[in-house]
C-alpha cells in the first residue's frame, strides 16, 4: 500500500510517498515553496533512483502545487491508482481528534477552531478541498496533532476559568506536535528497551513544545488550547501574563488587531532579539557577534525549555530521559547545553564533546549518568502514514 503524506503551510506544500508494504520506504518526496507569491519553486526527489531536482515555478494557489506534485509522482512511475490515501498532519478541530476521514463534518469542526489556529487551519482546509476536486476518488485522512495528548489528566488540561467555558465552549489544554512527541517517545523506549520511562520530549523548531511522557503516555504538554503558549516560538509568543493584552489595549492605545498581529508574527525570537531574525541560527550568529538582545533571546529560549523540563520531572515523580527533536533541538548544541545547565541534581549530565558533535540518534549523556539525553531525528510523516494505513485497514474489514 502506498500512502501520500502532505504537510500544508500557508505558503508551502511538502509531501512524502511511503510504500507501507516495503519496510515503510519513502519512494518519493518534495514540495512547493512560496505558494501564492509571484515566483515560486518546486523541488523533488525520487527515492528509488536517488535523482532529485529543483525548478522555478508559479503557484497562485495550493491547487497548482498539488497538480505539479502529482506530475512529479507520475515521473517517478506512480499513478493515482497506486495511492491508497492522502494523509495530512492536521492541527486542530473542535470536539474532534485522533485519525479521521476528512468529511464535511470534520472540516466544519476544523473551521470552528480557525480563530484558535489561524496560521494552520485555514490553509489546511483550503488545500484539502482542492485535493477533493483534483483527486476525488482517493480517500483523504487527517491525523490530528492533538491526538497524542488525549491522555492528559483533568488537572493538566483544565484551565482555572469558569467550568462552563470548558463544558460549553471547549476551552481546555489540547497540546500539539503530537506526531513528533509520539515518534520521539517510541524511539527512546526502543533505544532504552523500556516502556516504563519518564521522558521529557522537546520538539524545538520554528514552532516548539515540550511534552511529559510517562509510560508512553502524554501526561502534560506546554502548548494549550492554541499554539500561542509554552516556550517562545520563532515569531510567536510563549507564556505571558494575559493582562499585558488589556494593558496594551486600555492604556497604550493599541487595537486588538494590532496586538494579535504582534503576538502572532512579531514576538518570540524575532521580537526579543530586537528584530534580528525569527531563525535561531541567525539569532545565535548575532549573539556570537556581540548583540546583547540576541544573546538574551537565546538564553530566554533555553531558560524556558529548562523550566519545563524541571516542572515535568516533578509532575512525573522523576526523570529517565530527555530527548531533543526539531530543527533547533537537533541543530543547536548551545540551546541543548543551556537548557540542561544546572539540572545535574536531577541526574542530567550532558557530555560537552558528544553535544558539540551530535547527530540524530546520538546519546549525549555522560557514560553511566542516571538520565539519558538523546537527539532524535523525528519523523512525523511516518507516524501519520502508519495511522492512516491502520484506519484504511480497519475500514476495509
Amino acid at each position: 500500500m502506498k500512502i501520500l503524506i502532505c504537510n500544508v503551510g500557508s505558503t508551502s506544500l511538502k509531501y512524502k510517498l511511503f510504500d507501507m508494504c516495503c519496510g515503510e520506504k519513502v519512494i518519493a518526496a518534495g514540495g512547493a515553496e512560496r505558494v501564492g507569491a509571484a515566483k515560486s519553486s518546486f523541488y523533488w526527489r525520487d527515492g528509488l533512483t536517488g535523482t532529485s531536482g529543483r525548478e522555478d515555478a508559479v503557484f497562485p494557489t495550493h491547487g497548482e502545487a498539488i497538480r505539479r506534485m502529482l506530475d512529479a509522482l507520475a515521473a517517478c512511475g506512480v499513478s493515482l491508482h497506486d495511492i491508497g490515501c492522502v494523509g495530512f498532519k492536521v492541527v486542530h478541530a473542535r470536539d474532534v481528534t485522533g485519525v479521521q476521514y476528512l468529511t464535511d463534518d470534520v472540516l466544519a469542526a476544523m473551521e470552528a477552531f480557525n480563530s484558535v489556529a489561524p496560521a494552520h487551519n485555514p490553509p489546511y482546509i483550503a488545500a484539502i478541498r482542492q485535493f477533493r476536486e483534483i483527486v476525488p476518488d482517493i480517500p483523504l485522512i487527517g491525523a490530528f496533532e492533538t491526538a497524542f495528548h488525549a491522555t492528559l489528566p483533568p488537572e493538566a488540561y483544565l484551565y482555572s476559568v469558569p467550568l462552563e467555558l470548558y463544558q460549553t465552549h471547549a476551552v481546555r489544554r489540547y497540546g500539539f506536535h503530537g506526531a513528533s512527541h509520539e515518534y520521539v517517545s517510541g524511539y527512546v523506549a526502543e533505544k532504552m528497551q523500556r516502556t516504563d520511562l519518564k521522558l521529557v520530549s522537546c520538539h524545538l523548531g520554528g514552532s516548539a513544545s515540550l511534552c511529559a511522557v510517562k509510560n508512553g503516555r502524554s501526561v502534560d504538554t506546554s502548548m494549550g488550547m492554541s499554539l500561542q503558549c509554552g516556550i517562545m516560538n520563532n515569531n510567536r509568543i510563549g507564556d505571558i501574563d494575559p493582562y499585558i493584552i488589556f494593558y496594551l489595549a486600555e492604556s497604550c492605545g493599541m487595537s486588538l488587531n494590532e496586538i494579535k498581529t504582534m503576538l502572532q508574527t512579531k514576538s518570540g525570537l524575532y521580537g526579543l532579539s530586537g528584530g534580528v531574525s525569527n531563525d535561531l541560527r541567525d539569532v545565535e550568529a548575532a549573539a556570537a557577534a556581540g548583540n546583547t538582545d540576541a544573546e538574551n533571546a537565546v538564553r530566554a529560549y533555553a531558560y524556558g525549555v529548562k523550566k519545563y523540563i524541571g516542572s515535568y520531572a516533578a509532575a512525573m515523580g522523576g526523570l529517565d530521559a530527555v530527548a531533543f527533536a526539531g530543527g533547533i533541538g537537533q541543530g543547536s548544541a548551545r540551546v541543548r547545553a543551556l537548557s540542561l545547565e544546572g539540572l545535574e541534581f536531577l541526574g542530567v549530565q550532558l557530555d560537552p564533546e558528544k553535544n558539540a558533535a551530535a547527530r540524530g540518534g546520538d546519546d549525549l549523556s555522560v557514560t553511566g549518568a542516571p538520565v539519558r539525553i538523546f537527539v532524535v531525528e523525528t519523523n512525523e510523516e511516518l507516524v501519520v502514514a502508519r495511522k492512516a494505513a491502520a484506519l484504511l485497514a480497519g475500514s476495509a474489514e
